[in-house]
């Protein structure tokens, strides 16, 4: 029997269906009210501020509706009457899509002197800044005719992605694998991972040619759905007048190329950090070479341990110390006001994430199973979830949500802290070299591993912009030789890991996959920061939680203390990550 006391409290955000229903139907109302600013924009600064109020509300009760539905229906998948709340509101949102079609080429529309006197106007200083940061945008705004154009093709634009998905995730057959009890076991996307953890080398191999080479079988249709997601990209780049389809998806956040092309070669210039730690893993497991099935199993496995609940959180809550007695009040109420959905079981969807809206608390759904892994989990889940909170109720709605540059810096700086944690208490040399191991990998996933992808996912970019499409051997050959060069010497890489390529779903998310490695950068120098007890850190690092999306990221992280737009802090990490492999070795005596 599952206590109640581990599950999430949804009943503060809808005590009852009739409730939520109630919500739901106003939804349309609230979106007519606001279609009746169109062609009003330009009357006067009162009208535009009451336009984009009405915006507001429409959106901010969508978002309660939609977040109350998918939180309930992620409690159990297999239950129908869940489900079907989230498909109703996914239908509605679909009828309403051109709703707000109009409103940004119509700003766009408005005179410059008239616009200029409108962002002087008091009535509108609290929407000064979105107004500024969309008219950035004016060069790459159409008409409205056009934009309403391109909204109705957003899904049959989206069918690459969807391909992807459907063959990825539904129709590939792996088949099974001979686990390290001898036993036959399916070889899944869940299962893999596990595989290759096993301290059997020859149970690795097998999971990997399996995984692998199922993808070269297929490798064609990849191919093709991944062109079609990179031409989408680089053709809605050149309609918009970008100069690139890069330029493109980093003009929300209004980040230069320089961020995106100073990370692979600041990276480049690390990489014998990382050679060294390949060395090490294989002087460790007495290996002549390498190989990339051999990057995920620990490199002690007799010291995992197990952590129940409330060590997890008794740990975490001690770990997060630095941040202040304040901290510790807030993040006291994700228990006591049951914030999380602890337990595993059966239908509950897999996996961990921090969810909400402005109306909700910031909920986290857990599949916690006592491993350090979901000790971490816990305290990364957190770190979005306080950051959440922090910005909910300092920002208005309108400035509430942070973008997704800077989203995975608090939940990483929550890992640091819990990692320096744990290796300060602990005397056990075995135990600090597994936490140290465990450190080495999370950075070699997160800014190696990611900085890789950017890399890879530039040059398909670039390769479109040439006019050469993506043919499978052209992708492989490419793949393989940047997975060289970032694995370096110490790994003989089996041909196969040429097609990973076609199992990263990141590659159709349009430049995102270096946000991990700049946030995990960031997070670094913020937890060296916070653990040193500096109180202006303290205070900055606050002002970050509370910022919301109220400047640009690259200010927002500035005013942290991170300068993002210098290689500086990439190469602060580079330096950790050394840092980090010396400690390793010195612990395991090599």
């Amino acid at each position: 029997m599952i206590s109640e006391k581990q599950t999430w409290d949804l009943e503060v955000l809808y005590p009852s269906p009739e409730a939520w229903e109630k919500d739901f139907n106003r939804i349309r109302p609230l979106a007519e009210a606001f279609l009746a600013f169109r062609g009003r924009l330009a009357e006067s600064p009162a009208v535009l501020r009451d336009a984009i109020a009405a915006l507001d509300d429409f959106e901010r009760l969508g978002e309660k509706v939609y977040t109350f539905a998918h939180l309930r229906s992620d409690e159990n998948t297999a239950d129908n009457t869940n489900r079907a709340r989230v498909d109703r509101v996914e239908a509605l949102f679909a009828s309403l899509s051109d709703t707000s079609a109009w409103f940004e080429p119509e700003v766009m529309a408005i005179p410059e002197e008239t616009m200029n006197a409108f962002l002087d106007a008091p009535e509108l200083a609290l929407y000064r800044r979105s107004l500024v940061e969309l008219l950035r945008e004016k060069p790459h705004t159409l008409s409205e005719p056009e934009e309403r154009l391109l909204g109705t093709l957003g899904d049959v634009l989206g069918y690459p992605d969807k391909t992807f998905e459907i063959l990825n995730d539904a129709d590939l057959d792996f088949g099974r694998v001979r686990g390290e009890d001898g036993r036959m076991t399916a070889l899944t996307h869940g299962s893999y991972r596990r595989f290759l953890e096993s301290a059997d080398r020859d149970v690795r191999r097998r999971a990997f040619r399996k995984m692998f080479g199922t993808y070269h079988k297929f490798r064609n249709t990849f191919a093709t759905t991944l062109d079609g997601a990179v031409k989408r990209h680089v053709v809605s780049a050149r309609i918009r007048h970008y100069p690139s389809a890069l330029a493109r998806a980093l003009a929300p956040d209004n980040v230069p190329e320089s961020v995106y092309r100073g990370l692979i070669s600041t990276v480049h210039n690390g990489l014998d950090g990382f050679y060294d730690y390949m060395k090490l893993r294989r002087e460790v497991m007495n290996l002549d070479k390498l190989d990339m099935f051999d990057m995920y199993n620990p490199l002690l496995p007799a010291c995992r341990r197990e952590y129940d609940f409330a060590e997890a959180v008794k740990l975490v809550r001690e770990a997060l110390a630095p941040l202040g007695g304040e901290y510790a009040e807030k993040l006291s109420l994700a228990f006591s006001q049951r914030w999380i959905d602890v337990p595993e079981r059966r239908g509950k969807r897999s996996g961990a994430y921090s969810s909400g809206c402005y109306d909700s608390y910031p909920y986290l759904l857990l599949n916690y199973n006592r491993t350090l892994n979901d000790v971490f989990t816990l305290a990364h889940e957190l770190g979005h979830s306080m950051h959440s909170f922090y910005s909910n109720a300092t920002q208005p709605y309108h400035y509430a949500g942070y973008s997704i540059f800077v989203a995975e810096v608090a939940s990483t700086t929550n890992e640091m802290l819990l990692f320096r944690h744990l290796l300060d208490r602990s005397s056990d040399r075995e135990f600090r070299a597994f936490l140290l191991g465990h450190l080495a990998d999370e950075i070699r996933g997160t800014i190696f591993r990611q900085t890789m992808f950017a890399e890879f996912e530039l040059l398909a970019h670039e390769l479109v912009e040439q006019g050469i499409p993506l043919s499978a051997d052209l992708l492989n050959e490419k793949y393989a030789e940047l997975n060289a060069l970032y694995y370096g010497p110490e790994v003989d890489a089996d041909p196969l890991i040429a097609v990973e390529w076609a199992r990263i779903p990141h590659f159709y998310y349009n430049f995102y996959v270096y946000k991990y490695a700049t946030g995990m950068s960031a997070a670094i120098q913020l937890a060296e920061r916070l653990a040193s007890g500096d109180p202006a850190g303290r205070e900055a690092y606050f002002g970050f939680l509370k910022a919301g999306d109220s400047k640009d990221v690259l200010d927002i992280m500035k005013d942290a203390g991170v300068d993002l737009s210098t290689p500086a802090p990439v190469e602060a990490a580079l330096g950790y990550f050394r840092s980090t492999v010396g400690q390793l070795r010195r612990e395991l005596g090599r």
